[in-house]
């Protein structure tokens, strides 16, 4: 059994069905055995996107998150001071304020990380691709 941490796009990916998704992480996260881990930043930066027009869902957010969450058994990871406290002593390899809340998260809890962003490879975690 593994806990893994999804990042955005994996999420995203992996509740679509999408091919873009690696053959390995969708294996991983399709074993229920697995513990999903997704960070509330990943839902704030999806609400965002929704909002302003740079992403579509295929339903309506607080019908399709809900629904997706509960289906594939995925836990909401919310940001403690422990993990502020690491985003603080990031380096700014990776500019996005919502993979480095991420990223702090997966140092913090030590969490590996479903993500294809080779920038997350300039931090101390674990990444599966």
């Amino acid at each position: 059994m593994m806990r893994l941490l999804l990042d955005t796009s994996s999420f995203l990916w992996f509740v679509a069905g999408s091919d873009r998704l690696s053959k390995k992480a969708r294996e991983l996260m399709e074993n229920f055995n697995n513990e999903l881990v997704l960070s509330m930043a990943s839902l704030w930066e999806i609400a965002i996107k929704v909002s302003i027009g740079k992403l579509e869902l295929l339903r309506q957010f607080d019908l399709l998150i809900p629904e997706k969450l509960e289906e594939n058994e995925i836990e909401i990871l919310h940001a403690e001071l422990a993990h502020l406290s690491e985003l603080i002593k990031l380096p700014f390899h990776h500019r996005d304020p919502f993979d480095r809340l991420i990223i702090a998260q997966s140092i913090s809890e030590n969490l590996p990380v479903i993500a294809c962003d080779g920038v997350f490879k300039k931090y101390p975690v674990d990444i599966i691709w």
